[in-house]
């Protein structure tokens, strides 16, 4: 059976991660709306024949997305494997080292 502490543990984490993911849907969202407004904008200002397809028309959204990227990456990967068990092995490290200062 599982100690308060160990309850308290998961909890914490559990929290942890709906912040996690909160906070990268939060950016997710802004990315979109920001994007969606800078293609409104630069597509009723085209000029006559121009085509929308150059880069300018996609630099935000590159450079931006790239970060959107990196951040799932931190979001999504300590699901994965040897981020969870290093997470869980320091906040173990830095409970003991709380007890032994008691």
């Amino acid at each position: 059976m599982e100690t308060s502490d160990e309850n308290n543990i998961r909890y914490q984490q559990a929290k942890q991660q709906v912040e996690r993911l909160r906070g990268f849907y939060g950016h997710l969202f802004a990315y979109l709306a920001v994007n969606a407004m800078i293609v409104l904008y630069n597509y009723n200002h085209l000029k006559p024949g121009e085509s929308y397809f150059q880069f300018k028309n996609f630099f935000t959204a590159t450079f931006w997305g790239i970060g959107l990227v990196a951040h799932a990456i931190v979001v999504f990967l300590p699901s994965i494997g040897f981020v969870r068990d290093w997470e869980e092995k320091k906040i173990r490290k830095l409970m003991e080292k709380k007890e032994n200062l008691k």
